[in-house]
């Protein structure tokens, strides 16, 4: 029996998980998820776009810098301004990858390029020319590929491999394909382009018609070696194909699937929940491999059945994706270095020691109010902590809630706002709304609340909530988190979190968007 090829992991959390609305991550926040997903040994990490603003440019240095086992990939369009600012972007990388793109359907060709299909042909080439002049490993894509003819894909991937692409994207940009027809569509570009054997075939699906992952496992079944996928199927509209849905398909079926991965499994769980923690986008229960519920079993013939032979009811360990490893508890009389020893197995870390001891001190203040400290009350605590240092124009120094039957809720808080101490109150219909409104009878930020989520971290009535709030303001939207025993304290938390964010003055230009 061969050797099953290999396939080759491209997450993209980082730069389309990002575009999902309110998802917007800081520097740090994509530094750690980056380092994550470096333990998890996925090859390709799609950084970000540096052309989009000057802080989506300094998170790709970063994350090329602190990340030296993964290839860190940045994107452009097919301009050489967009080319130039991720070569530079990516200086540090042990190991880079520019990511450039044009559109070659007919309607976005003739729509929104309004340039002929040979214009398209000659900027594509001169772009992975151009990219070539900073590094040998260049991926070009053909978006809308899944809308674009055949025959007109077939001449502009041969070109761009001659031009020297050393990875073919074939994204369905807008999923509108179905698996059997992507599928066919992989098989026909490598049967009939001349040069295909030279270069690696990609795909990356999108999931509006909830099929990213079946069309790209259809595409991995007809010659496909790179999937470009994220953590949780996090991305724009429906979202992209989900990485550790994937990922196990494949390994659990090597009778379907002749490739492997390189991913070390056991760490998706704990990616999982850093990338829901920082974007503040839950996991739903019933999610496929990283839900709540993924290895649950209330059914009594199930429970039977699990019972006497595992592999009754479950195709797969829970264990080798990460559930059995986040158990190790701490409490008020843990110290320093059982603390840093435990986060450093999560893969976090600190820039300074004052930045571990504030943790720390979070720590031992949550140790006061509940008996077992979880890793998953670790990942919020330490998002909390670090949420705290973003922007702080706004800080909340007290907040006291009255909640009464028969009686209207009302709120008095003490907010710090640009260093100065002001104290409001108002009423409301519940206690976190007098909350907010008390909060904004201060900062006046003139937002209106799209979202307002709350979810249990652990279980347990002591368990901290996490709440996610988005807010919107001219077109702008924020998403903001929160976490605290008491889930008032909480929802006040998320709220100034998001307030912090609309503050921001600089706001990133839209990757797909021309105006940058």
């Amino acid at each position: 029996m061969s050797q099953p090829d290999r396939l080759i992991v491209f997450d993209t959390t980082l730069r389309d998980g990002e575009q999902s609305p309110g998802a917007s991550m800081t520097k740090d926040e994509k530094v750690r998820i980056g380092k994550a997903l470096e333990k998890l040994r996925v090859d390709v990490i799609e950084a970000g776009f540096p052309i989009a603003s000057p802080g989506d440019f300094e998170a790709v240095s970063a994350v090329a810098k602190a990340v030296k086992n993964s290839t860190i990939c940045g994107l452009a369009r097919a301009l050489d301004k967009d080319i130039d600012r991720a070569g530079e972007a990516l200086k540090a990388a042990n190991s880079a990858r520019i990511h450039t793109f044009i559109a070659t359907s007919p309607i976005h060709m003739q729509h929104k390029l309004r340039m002929s299909p040979e214009q398209v042909v000659e900027q594509a080439v001169h772009a992975v020319k151009r990219a070539r002049r900073y590094t040998d490993d260049v991926e070009f894509s053909a978006e809308d590929a899944g809308r674009s003819e055949i025959d007109f894909l077939c001449r502009i991937f041969e070109a761009v491999i001659e031009a020297g692409a050393t990875t073919l994207n074939v994204p369905d940009t807008v999923g509108y394909a179905m698996p059997n027809q992507f599928g066919g569509l992989i098989h026909t570009l490598r049967e009939r382009i001349a040069n295909a054997d030279k270069a690696v075939f990609s795909v990356h699906c999108h999931n509006d018609l909830g099929l990213a992952v079946a069309n790209s496992l259809s595409a991995v079944s007809n010659g496909a070696r790179q999937v470009e996928c994220t953590i949780n199927g996090l991305g724009e509209r429906a979202g992209n194909a989900s990485l550790e849905e994937i990922v196990m398909a494949v390994r659990t079926r090597p009778d379907v699937f002749s490739c492997q991965t390189n991913l070390d499994s056991m760490q998706i769980v704990n990616c999982s929940k850093l990338v829901s923690n920082i974007t503040g986008f839950p996991v739903q229960p019933n999610k496929a491999i990283v839900g709540a519920n993924a290895f649950a079993h209330e059914s009594g013939i199930h429970q039977d059945g699990v019972l006497k032979s595992r592999e009754t009811y479950e195709i797969m360990r829970a264990e080798d994706v990460g559930w059995s490893q986040n158990r190790m508890v701490l409490g008020k009389h843990s110290g320093r270095n059982a603390f840093r020893n435990r986060l450093e197995n999560l893969g976090i870390s600190f820039e300074s020691e004052e930045a571990l001891n504030a943790a720390f001190f979070r720590f031992k203040d949550l140790a006061d109010k509940k008996h077992e400290i979880f890793d998953e009350d670790l990942q919020a605590l330490v998002t909390d902590t670090k949420t705290e240092s973003f922007n702080e124009r706004v800080k909340l120094i007290s907040l006291k809630v009255c909640s009464e039957t028969g009686e209207t809720p009302h709120a008095t808080v003490v907010i710090s706002l640009d260093g100065e101490e002001e104290p409001g109150a108002a009423i409301g219909g519940g206690p976190v709304d007098a909350a907010f409104k008390a909060i904004e009878s201060i900062v006046n930020s003139g937002t209106e609340l799209q979202l307002y989520s709350v979810s249990n971290i652990t279980s347990g009535t002591d368990a901290q909530g996490e709440v996610t709030v988005r807010l919107e303001k001219g077109g702008r939207i924020a998403n903001g988190q929160g976490a605290d025993t008491d889930i008032v304290i909480a929802s006040a938390k998320a709220y100034i979190n998001a307030v912090n964010k609309i503050l921001e003055p600089a706001a990133k230009a839209h990757p797909q968007t021309g105006d940058v």
